[in-house]
């Protein structure tokens, strides 16, 4: 199997594509009006909260982070400002500079759960640096340093060996739990990290990015189907945590998304995931750890879209015609279907 290049390469390369020529002239945007518009109609209130349907229209950082960036990539400043201003005001409540990652429209007061994560802040911080940098926007480029020094300072933690991301900083270390330290493989949003090491060159991202992939490569050998779980215990060797679904779940099946946006177009990493993640139809698999087997099939075209990109990254195979249009169905996969629209329209158009 060949290697490409390494990841924190890779990263580089990616960081320095997205903010090419960003000095706040006119950006393609890599998500069309059309599909915006119809994301945003369905998941955007106008308080510019993004609501998760299918969990019981709750909104969470992840949420926010996702709506922020699919509007930058949608080159939308009025929505993105939208989204902000709920954002700032209603999900960035920490004295740590981080957000808050449960807002519940049914509970009083409407923030349920102010434990951060990290994943969400990763992606809000992220978004603002993007849109701070390509709009000349001072106060989006002065929250992203706040969010990325307060995440290099509290958030990346050293166990094993490893340079890790806590979940949350609160209730996943060795003294928060029986199996601790719990991390969560999905959380590394790769492309982030070099404009993270920008904006807060302390941290240590680069070191980060590497221990995700180690994690990784550990997380593979739980069980057959050679597919990390949601959730990893690093109290001794690496095992599925205890009191998660022990399975390659809703969380693990946007790892490969993340890194093919992150640069990676290695076989070796990528082709694991696209022989056991995926059946016959395409469908991608929630997978039971310890026996290999099928839990349940998904169907949806913000899932499908992911395998369909390996496959694109690696043989040069184009993406499925019903993969290319966009129409939203639930919050997560139809999030997942614009953004790996929008990497198939910047990086590998021979995709589409």
């Amino acid at each position: 199997m060949r290697r490409v290049r390494s990841l924190s390469v890779a990263l580089g390369l990616t960081c320095s594509a997205l903010l090419a020529g960003s000095t706040g002239d006119a950006r393609a945007a890599t998500v069309s009006e059309q599909e915006w518009t119809s994301y945003r109609d369905k998941f955007l209130e106008p308080s510019g909260r993004i609501v998760d349907n299918a969990n019981n229209n709750i909104s969470h950082s992840e949420g926010q982070g996702y709506g922020l960036l699919l509007a930058y990539l949608a080159d939308n400043r009025g929505d993105f400002d939208k989204i902000w201003a709920f954002t700032r005001t209603e999900i960035l409540l920490r004295d740590d500079g981080l957000a808050v990652w449960k807002w519940d429209p049914s509970a009083s007061p409407h923030v349920s759960d102010a434990n951060n994560a990290t994943d969400g802040d990763l992606l809000i911080a992220y978004a603002a640096a993007l849109a701070g940098k390509d709009w000349r926007r001072a106060d989006l480029t002065a929250a992203a340093v706040t969010m990325a020094r307060s995440l290099a300072d509290e958030s990346i933690t050293r166990t094993g060996g490893l340079v890790l991301l806590k979940p949350g900083n609160d209730g996943f270390g060795a003294a928060d739990r029986d199996d601790g330290p719990v991390v969560n493989p999905s959380y590394w949003v790769f492309e982030a990290l070099p404009t993270m090491a920008s904006l807060a060159p302390e941290g240590a991202w680069g070191e980060l990015a590497e221990g995700g992939n180690r994690l990784l490569a550990m997380a593979r050998q739980m069980g057959p189907s050679k597919l990390p779980p949601d959730w990893v215990s690093l109290k001794a060797k690496p095992v599925p945590a205890e009191g998660f679904p022990q399975e390659f779940g809703y969380n693990a099946v946007r790892i490969p998304l993340y890194l093919m946006r992150a640069g990676t177009m290695d076989r070796a990493t990528l082709q694991p995931f696209l022989e056991n993640m995926t059946d016959e139809q395409g469908r991608v698999l929630i997978v039971d750890i310890a026996s290999g087997s099928t839990k349940q099939a998904l169907d949806d075209a913000g899932y499908r879209i992911i395998p369909a990109l390996i496959r694109c990254v690696l043989d040069g195979q184009s993406l499925p015609e019903d993969l290319r249009d966009f129409s939203p169905t639930d919050y997560y996969p139809s999030t997942l279907h614009l953004l790996g629209l929008s990497f198939a329209r910047a990086r590998h158009p021979e995709c589409l």
